[in-house]
């Protein structure tokens, strides 16, 4: 087979798998105590692996094929904390690719195990800032392709359309009360999903904000409120798959409209509470997500506004049992929820206001 007809088949494979799986679900959150305020979460976890980064592996491996990077035999090389590997490893099957993941050593288990189930290979580091290095030597000592997840991803993506993660929204909330999100919450890893969303709200002409939720070990915050791209952060992100070291190439600053810091025990709070609310697990994102739109909601409680809120529901729970839902574990990580539970069932529950103990940044 010519090189451009294997190229040609390698995206109708993947156009093909795409067109086998159905959009991921827009969950109404029922939360009775706050009046005229309309909650949802899109649940990327529906997804054939199980998380947001789907679409972003997805989109990553189209772009690289269209670009001719990748070819018949290419090994596929990653730099990831976890769920981008475990979706590329998926595509690199489905393509007879060999497929490498570069990750941290305290990557979680269950994703470990998930990257090499679709036949991929895992190589540690030993902190989050060596993985870029790593991966570009993995790449260059098999003659492979280093994916780059973190430069690629923002401009990778469609953002005008080809049901990306924001048109699907909106798709979604045509019928809802509320149609046209007051905000749409979410976090970044590489940032393309805030830039997906922020980009399409605009050329859409919505008047949504886009509000991104930073966990504590990570640069994004601090870099939108500062302006200084020079920041770094020495520890890694307790909260896997968001937050970041140093400032990636995909982080649009100024394409978002506000940022908030949130504390991680207060995230790891969020999820246990959300799992007593709807009966499923969630990861630590989605716990950063979530306690990080309290602040919004409430204000808009206070206004009298009315008015629908999406929240990214970035992966299931079921990668994070031997952590986020181990006692033992987030004593040993020094994650006491204290407070927090109590502040969140006050609010959601009773219509309280509360002390977030958030920062918040705004452009």
């Amino acid at each position: 087979m010519s090189s451009r007809a294997w190229t040609c088949n390698a995206v109708r494979i993947i156009e093909a798998d795409f067109n086998r799986s159905a959009d991921t679900h827009l969950i109404p959150l029922p939360l009775p105590a706050l009046p005229g305020v309309h909650v949802y979460l899109k649940d990327e976890s529906s997804h054939p692996t199980g998380s947001l980064k789907h679409r972003l592996a997805r989109s990553l491996f189209l772009y690289a094929l269209a670009n001719g990077w990748i070819r018949e035999g290419t090994t596929v090389v990653e730099a990831s904390s976890g769920s981008t590997a475990v979706s590329e490893a998926y595509f690199a099957r489905l393509l007879g690719l060999p497929f490498v993941a570069v990750m941290p050593r305290a990557t979680s288990p269950e994703k470990v195990a998930a990257i090499e189930f679709y036949g991929g290979r895992c190589h540690f580091v030993e902190g989050a800032a060596q993985i870029y290095p790593a991966a570009a030597q993995v790449a260059a000592d098999r003659s492979g392709h280093y994916m780059d997840q973190f430069t690629y991803a923002e401009r990778a993506t469609d953002w005008r359309g080809n049901n990306n993660i924001a048109e699907s929204v909106f798709a979604q909330m045509v019928l809802e009360p509320h149609p046209e999100p007051r905000a749409i919450v979410c976090a970044a890893g590489t940032g393309g999903t805030p830039a997906t969303f922020s980009r399409y709200v605009r050329y859409r002409r919505h008047t949504t904000e886009v509000v991104v939720a930073d966990p504590e070990d990570s640069v994004f915050f601090d870099y939108y409120a500062s302006g200084d791209r020079a920041l770094t952060c020495q520890r890694a992100s307790r909260i896997e798959g968001i937050g970041r070291p140093q400032v990636e190439a995909s982080f649009i600053r100024e394409s978002i409209d506000a940022m908030v810091k949130v504390p991680d025990a207060a995230a790891i709070a969020a999820i246990h509470w959300l799992e007593r609310v709807i009966g499923r697990r969630a990861g630590g994102s989605t716990g950063t997500i979530l306690y990080g739109a309290l602040p919004l909601l409430q204000r808009m409680v206070q206004a009298g506004e009315q008015g629908s809120v999406v929240l990214v529901m970035c992966d299931g729970g079921e990668r994070y049992t031997h952590s986020y839902y181990d006692d033992a574990w987030l004593a040993a990580n020094g994650l006491d929820p204290g407070v927090y539970p109590a502040r969140i069932a006050a609010f959601l529950e009773r219509g309280e206001a509360q002390d977030w103990a958030v920062r918040e940044s705004r452009r």
